[in-house]
């Protein structure tokens, strides 16, 4: 019985030191470092939460969750979820495999061979600034933002005129997925306008597509696809492509802005990549752990799971911390320290299980073209502001701006 009492009432100290962690892990003054409260949730890597939210912390639990089949993508449990149609990213097997399936067999065949396209679109952004303002580039604006803009509206089907539409759309509806308390009345106002205009224009985009004969584009694939599970339906299809335009771009953002910042305050990591650009690959891959895009993902359970020694019990909310995780000394050495060829580096940046993300391959290819371009072409680069003015945005986390000066932007060594 005392046992029982004295572990009611330590793991009650820890709920509300956790709580408490969290909550200051969200607030906006911590979000250019928000590891040192991570740091210190994953003290206890499975803690029940004051709202009765399951925080999971440490990178061996998340992993084992991610690949259970009993929890749901979904972050409501069954009973509070609305009969909408979902988007892959939440939907469960067997119509989470069918829907991937789809997306897969008309997105990987368009991804493979982009890597020239792509240093080509990244040579183009940065020669394009060279003359307009010497010495100064803002990374996001730049180069982060609009790259992986043009390559999913482009393997989309999206007509070039119509990019711009989705900066700000993508920034009003990647606010939403923030937990509901951190956003004000104003903000929900205005995701759910965002969510009305994006419906209505991929509604137009889709019947402008019905109406011409078929290209060579993702969305003419999707609408006229021959594989075993036939077309997708048209509101499959609108969800779908909603999901690929948002997630297709923002976490890529966030990719390259928090490579740059990361070199940046890593000069020798800097001046590796500058001369050996098969540095990238492991160094894009240090920076998915390091400082990920995504810092976080909700589940739910569909059965009573045991993990680490707590059961977590059937329909209870899950907020699987990625971001503390890729720092779990328990799985990393020297957590803490930007290694740019990390090796094993099993971090959590791109998910994993089932839901691993689809566009991880095009994420990674963007990435590594713009870091290394901005290591060679930019002379004794330097941060304008460290740190930088963050997003608002704590689970989709990347740098508003990211200013750069530099003496001289060097020619590209392919058209010098």
């Amino acid at each position: 019985m005392t046992s029982t009492t004295t572990s009611t009432a330590t793991s009650t100290t820890h709920r509300h030191t956790a709580s408490d962690l969290f909550t200051q892990a969200l607030r906006y003054e911590h979000r250019a470092d928000p590891y040192p409260h991570y740091e210190q949730l994953l003290r206890q890597p499975v803690v029940r939460m004051d709202d009765g939210t399951w925080l999971v912390s440490g990178h061996r639990e998340i992993s084992l969750l991610l690949r259970d089949p009993r929890i749901s993508a979904d972050r409501l449990p069954p009973e509070h979820q609305r009969p909408i149609r979902k988007s892959l990213l939440v939907e469960d097997p067997p119509r989470h495999d069918q829907l991937r399936r789809l997306v897969t067999q008309q997105f990987v065949p368009r991804v493979m061979g982009m890597r020239d396209h792509i240093d080509a679109l990244v040579t183009g952004l940065l020669d394009a600034h060279t003359g307009d303002r010497p010495g100064q580039l803002d990374v996001v604006a730049d180069l982060a933002y609009p790259l992986p803009v043009t390559v999913i509206c482009e393997l989309l089907g999206v007509p070039r005129e119509d990019e711009s539409l989705f900066g700000s759309l993508a920034r009003r509806l990647t606010r939403g997925l923030d937990p509901i308390d951190t956003q004000t009345e104003d903000e929900i106002r205005e995701l759910l306008a965002a969510r009305a205009e994006l419906q209505q224009y991929l509604e137009g985009l889709i019947a402008r597509h019905g109406a011409a004969a078929p290209g060579d584009d993702l969305l003419s694939g999707l609408m006229h696809g021959q594989g075993p599970d036939g077309p997708m339906d048209p509101v499959d299809l609108r969800v779908t492509l909603g999901l690929l335009l948002i997630a297709g771009h923002e976490t890529t953002v966030n990719l390259i802005a928090n490579g740059t910042l990361a070199l940046l305050r890593h000069p020798e990591a800097l001046a590796r990549l500058r001369t050996d650009p098969d540095l990238a690959t492991p160094l894009v891959e240090e920076v998915l752990r390091y400082d990920p895009p995504v810092q976080m993902s909700g589940r739910s359970t569909l059965a009573d799971i045991d993990v680490s020694g707590t059961t977590i019990p059937k329909g209870s909310r899950i907020r699987l911390l990625l971001a503390a995780g890729n720092r779990d000394p328990r799985r990393f050495a020297d957590p803490s320290r930007f290694v740019p060829d990390r090796p094993d580096n099993a971090h959590l940046g791109f998910g994993g299980g089932i839901h691993y993300c689809i566009g991880a391959a095009l994420a990674r290819a963007e990435a590594g073209i713009a870091l290394t371009a901005l290591a060679r072409r930019l002379e004794s680069p330097r941060l304008v502001a460290d740190p930088p003015p963050y997003r608002e945005n704590a689970i989709l986390r990347g740098p508003e701006r990211l200013p750069v000066s530099f003496t001289r932007l060097v020619p590209d060594a392919g058209g010098a």
